[in-house]
């Protein structure tokens, strides 16, 4: 084994601290940090955020690179919507919505920030199989998250690159990304890691934060937007009323939610808000309030046709059609994700609401691996699951996409971490796994190994 591989094995094992210089992926810097600040030979110290810094491999590292001028393009095989069309230069889309499924015709943009974090990574893996096949997912569309206000001019970036794609081409272009900035946003965890309070004038943060968005947007009238909206935050509203942080801001975040949905509507963005997952809101018991709480606020935004539907699953595990019931779903009739579309697509239209879905497939590949249903993070022996496709089976299902990207943590296992979950201490979670949002390479190489399909 050579000294690289050693110390990325090591690294599975023992916590960054116990090195003089951190290894590759480890962490090097950070609040409340207090182990090495320097890496092994070959890569750079990268702050990812205040809380983390990680060692990058080579001096491009992800996390302080700007998008390329040129960003790879994703093959009509590996995205929504099938070929793209070719041949003549698209025009710029009407104010009046598209009929049909929004990804019909478009090619799916990929993510230059994530592009690189994979380079980065499969450049690590020293067996050229597994290699192959981690550097191939670059080639997967995933959506870019606007988690904080300092990434939205990369927006701006990605899309004036997608126009230039499309004009160069004449493949259409459709950039995905997930709004989720509310204020005391993740109400319910543990450990949240929004940067808006409530009590801080968060709900004025937010609608400027939702107009920086549109402003950028507005700038490349010719290439479509699809957003996610708010991951967690809705479905909050309908079962975690209990938990004294969700109901202050139950206000907030309905009239939050009802701005974004608006204002994108005004530049065309079609959007999808967030629905949990069968194992959130698919019981029996919250499922009817679910479709109540959505219907209502697809009126609130004037019921909008650029407010398409609902996305399920995100950042989540499971099977859109599971072959049997996991035991961990017993009791609930809604045990994947096409039960929980079928069974609340009706209810959605008979309280007004025509809501198409798209569910995230990104890390389903494997299934039964959970102790308990509500066990989100670093989930042990996941793999990536179905490509990002059109052809669902289900009239209901616009698009399967992978919404979270794969390899990026899902939170840390450090319990001295102001921003610890023990939820990301579970016998069924990752161990040691870094901060949210942050490279997790031994991660990354299981969902690569355990793809299903197979990559």
């Amino acid at each position: 084994m050579s000294k690289f591989a050693s110390l990325l094995a090591l690294l599975a094992v023992v916590p960054s601290l116990a090195y003089a210089q951190s290894p590759v992926y480890g962490q090097c810097g950070g609040i409340g940090w207090t182990g090495a600040t320097t890496c092994v030979s070959g890569s750079v110290c990268s702050k990812q955020n205040d809380y983390y810094s990680q060692c990058i491999p080579g001096a491009g590292a992800p996390g302080t690179t700007v998008a390329p001028t040129t960003a790879p393009t994703a093959p009509a095989t590996s995205a929504p919507g099938g070929s793209p069309t070719t041949g003549s230069a698209p025009s710029a889309p009407s104010s009046t919505p598209a009929a049909g499924n929004p990804f019909t015709g478009f090619q799916v943009y990929l993510s230059p920030y994530y592009a690189a974090e994979i380079a980065a990574s499969a450049a690590a893996i020293t067996d050229s199989s597994l290699q192959a096949k981690a550097a191939s997912v670059a080639n997967i569309p995933t959506f870019t998250w606007l988690d904080s206000v300092s990434k939205v001019p990369d927006l701006g970036t990605y899309l004036a690159d997608a126009s230039a794609i499309q004009t160069k081409t004449g493949q259409k272009q459709l950039v995905p990304i997930v709004v989720y900035d509310l204020p005391d946003r993740d109400c319910a965890a543990k450990a949240s890691n929004g940067e808006f309070s409530i009590a801080d004038g968060g709900a004025e943060k937010y609608k400027d934060y939702i107009d920086q968005i549109v402003a950028q947007i507005k700038q490349f009238p010719d290439v479509r937007v699809v957003a996610v909206i708010e991951p967690d935050s809705l479905a909050n509203l309908v079962t975690n009323l209990n938990v004294q942080k969700c109901a202050n801001a139950e206000a907030t975040y309905k009239a939050s939610v009802t701005y974004a949905l608006q204002q994108l509507s005004s530049v065309g963005v079609y959007q999808y808000m967030d629905a949990g997952h069968a194992g959130w809101l698919g019981w029996p018991a919250n499922i009817q309030p679910a479709a109540t709480l959505f219907a209502e606020m697809f009126k609130s935004a004037n019921s909008s046709p650029f407010v398409r539907g609902l996305a399920t699953n995100v950042a989540n595990y499971n099977a859109l059609t599971a072959a049997s019931p996991d035991p961990i779903t017993q009791g609930n009739p809604n045990y994947d994700e096409s039960h929980y579309i079928n069974a609340l697509g009706p209810m959605l239209q008979s309280a007004g609401f025509p809501a198409q879905f798209v569910v995230d497939q990104g890390r389903a590949g494997q299934q039964n691996l959970r102790q308990q249903w509500g066990d989100w993070c670093n989930i042990k022996g996941a793999g990536f699951g179905t490509r990002p496709t059109t052809s669902t089976g289900n009239p209901l299902i616009d698009a399967i996409i992978w919404v979270k990207p794969g390899g990026e943590s899902d939170g840390t296992s450090n319990s001295s971490s102001p921003r610890y979950d023990s939820t990301c201490s579970l016998s069924d979670a990752t161990i040691p796994a870094p901060e949210a949002g942050t490279w997790f390479q031994a991660y990354f190489e299981t969902l690569v190994s355990k793809a299903n399909p197979p990559l």
